[in-house]
């Protein structure tokens, strides 16, 4: 098995992991009785692992959600859909690799299913951009959403993405066109629109699949406007006080579920999605489940209703007073 990438904060982890893996090679060289030592060492490890993940600050977090083994699009929908059958291209003369899609079914209910697609390498993530889609991949997400919305299939968007494709190319053949085409069509579609944030959610290339009647998003993901790097660069010229602008930018699960900007936070394994992948494709299989019986019941004129009101009530607040959806202090 592939070792696993370890963030800095992970590191006191480093030497538990390397005793472990010491007497389980004891065990197979020998005939030495060694599982009650591993048994203990495991339980350590474990309470060490849960410790460190349940104190992450906003920074670290975004360590997590970037990880390079953290589960993407695809591996969701392998778990999730038994007979997932990808569609390609824009119907423009393109098919952008950042953006997939396709149909499948969740249980027994039809879906279309869109998401951004990351690589597990640099040769991968060459080829799909980093997760960075190009106006045709928007285009194509569009061409997929509209389908589903021709034969009422409802619609399940995975969001992992530090943002749209800002090159030279991508600005000349529309980015910022194709992405504004996008939220004002999701707007009419006649079908559910269930979005989570598995990953990193950044900026317009997270919005352009992201409006939608349900927003989720997993404990260690993060949904910003502008990454902390970029936000440090902007206000103080400083890359380096991207801590700083993380813990101001409100990114986290918590923080987003308070202001009213996601609907559900899912927890994730104890070291994250990529320490147990289907442990976490398994919870939101259940989440999507329940979302989705929820928003099925609901005739065709609520559900666009509820979607517009939904939007019109982000960004609403009073300065210096907590948000509606807040608790009362």
């Amino acid at each position: 098995m592939a070792r696993r990438a370890l963030l800095d904060f992970e590191k006191p982890l480093v030497e538990l992991e390397e005793q472990i893996e010491q007497i389980r090679q004891l065990a197979r060289d020998s005939e030495v009785d060694v599982s009650q030592q591993l048994l203990q060492l495991e339980t350590l490890a474990t309470r060490r692992r849960h410790e460190i993940f349940a104190a992450l600050t906003p920074a670290q977090k975004i360590q997590v959600a970037r990880h390079p083994q953290r589960p993407s699009t695809l591996d969701y929908i392998q778990v999730l859909c038994d007979d997932f059958i990808e569609l390609h291209g824009d119907r423009c003369g393109g098919d952008d690799r950042a953006l997939v899609g396709g149909v499948g079914r969740l249980g027994d209910q039809p879906v279309l299913l869109i998401g951004h697609q990351k690589g597990r390498d640099t040769k991968e993530n060459v080829a799909r951009n980093f997760g960075m889609a190009s106006p045709g991949g928007y285009r194509k997400a569009m061409r997929l959403m509209e389908h589903a919305d021709r034969f009422r299939l409802p619609i399940l968007s995975f969001i992992d993405t530090p943002g749209a494709y800002a090159g030279v190319h991508a600005e000349e053949f529309g980015q910022g066109e194709a992405i504004a085409v996008n939220l004002r069509e999701m707007f009419r579609l006649r079908v559910p629109i269930l979005a989570t944030v598995i990953g990193e959610g950044g900026s317009g290339g997270a919005l352009g699949i992201g409006v939608a009647d349900r927003l989720l998003m997993f404990e260690h993901s993060v949904y910003t406007v502008a990454s902390p790097e970029a936000c440090a660069s902007i206000l103080w010229r400083d890359a380096a006080q991207a801590p700083a602008a993380a813990e101001a930018l409100k990114i986290t699960g918590p923080d987003l579920l308070q202001l009213g900007i996601v609907d559900q936070v899912l927890p994730e394994p104890s070291g994250g999605n990529h320490w147990a992948p289907l442990q976490a494709a398994e919870t939101l299989r259940a989440a999507l489940v329940d979302q989705l019986e929820g928003l099925l019941r609901l005739g065709e004129a609520e559900l666009l209703e509820q979607r517009y009101r939904k939007f019109r009530r982000i960004g609403s607040f009073l300065e210096g007073a907590a948000p509606e959806t807040a608790p009362a202090s």
